[in-house]
């Protein structure tokens, strides 16, 4: 009996991490973001980063996605356009919404690297990295060597 209970309480701090431990960068990325932006885990947020030429969107939601408000919350994106290590640092204001925004003087490469920081109001400090989100090409359909589209719906009339 001794055991069972020993392993009972053993076991809980797991059952409870474990959702936290699905939450890799591969994991968020197979899934598709709310707002069409890639999402990080960090502590207790989800972060969802939505970048644009010279302006950041960051939504931030708990681990179930329900929306953590940010007023009084602060954050700042370090990003890394290239290769040559330049860093340009964007101040990201709260809003009486789920989100922190930013805007400065920076393009969005396939190489560009963001890197945030959000404290909300009596939280820690949290962190997380975005790298260059991939893009993603469209193809109509697969050709057989008859050279018909399978993927595409055909009507005879």
């Amino acid at each position: 009996m001794k055991v069972s209970i020993i392993a009972a309480v053993l076991a809980a701090p797991l059952m409870i991490l474990q959702p936290v431990w699905a939450h890799t960068d591969e994991s968020l990325d197979a899934m598709q973001a709310p707002h069409g932006g890639q999402v990080r885990a960090a502590g207790p947020y989800h972060l969802e980063l939505v970048a644009k030429e010279g302006e950041l969107v960051l939504h931030v939601t708990d681990h179930a996605w329900q929306e953590i408000k940010t007023d009084g919350g602060e954050g700042k994106a370090s990003i890394q356009q290239d290769k040559t290590g330049a860093k340009i640092t964007v101040k990201l204001e709260p809003s009486p919404q789920n989100l922190l925004t930013g805007r400065g003087e920076f393009q969005i490469k396939p190489e560009t690297v963001i890197v945030v920081f959000v404290k909300m109001p009596g939280q820690e400090a949290y962190g997380a990295k975005f790298t260059p989100v991939k893009l993603k090409t469209v193809k109509a359909g697969k050709k057989s060597a008859e050279g018909h589209d399978h993927d595409l719906q055909h009507k005879h009339h």
